[in-house]
């Protein structure tokens, strides 16, 4: 697939347990004024039904400021939703995925590895999420970091289709991703906390002012 069909470099990734009393759609809103492009609506601790509820009310803010948005869940939730596409977990079948929601959305799917990037860019991934790349938290679990060489190895692996490095991606980081052939890439913690603190529009801007400058474009 082409980059063209992919409308943002900053993949934004949602959590709502980080954001205190503030709810999502606010935080995305407050995102969205300040130049957000794209988001997957990431929550897994909520069933179908209220992950569906979520990324309904969360869809006009979408729409309002013209952001590329996927639901990591089911593909008929994220069709129900009005989404942009869905965001298939690793080690998902992006190829049922596209089935179920045509080719006129987007497929994402998420990948720990080399042979699961390629995997899913032959399966019909329209860009693929590899990582952890850096030290992070929130993805221990998914073992050590892949470090830069093999984020290169899997961006190789599945070319044409663009990868997003995910994993402790800071700012100053994201040069190192893009020279290793990353599209742009996927960040958690630093918008989330940006959105739920004390002054959200200004830190909003602030955090993805940086980005911006350093991958050339949200």
């Amino acid at each position: 697939m082409s980059t063209d069909r992919i409308p943002f470099r900053l993949y934004a990734i949602t959590d709502r347990l980080q954001l205190g009393n503030r709810p999502l759609a606010e935080a995305l809103e407050m995102l969205g004024r300040a130049g957000l492009k794209g988001v997957e609506v990431r929550e897994k601790d909520l069933d179908e039904a209220a992950l569906g509820e979520l990324a309904t009310a969360c869809g006009t803010v979408m729409d309002r400021y013209r952001i590329a948005w996927l639901v990591n869940g089911p593909p008929a939730v994220a069709l129900a939703a009005g989404a942009t596409g869905v965001h298939v977990p690793a080690p998902g079948d992006a190829a049922a995925a596209r089935a179920a929601v045509g080719l006129e959305r987007l497929v994402a799917q998420s990948a720990h590895g080399v042979a699961e990037a390629r995997s899913a860019a032959r399966a019909g991934a329209d860009f693929v999420v590899v990582g952890p790349i850096f030290e992070t938290p929130s993805k221990a679990l998914f073992g050590p970091p892949l470090g830069t060489g093999v984020l290169a190895a899997a961006c190789a692996a599945a070319a044409p289709v663009p990868v997003f490095a995910i994993g402790g991606v800071t700012p100053e980081r994201s040069r190192a991703c893009l020279e290793a052939g990353a599209a742009g890439v996927a960040v958690l913690g630093p918008l989330m906390r940006a959105a739920a603190g004390t002054s959200p529009e200004g830190m909003a801007r602030e955090v993805l002012a940086r980005y911006a400058d350093a991958l050339g474009a949200l």
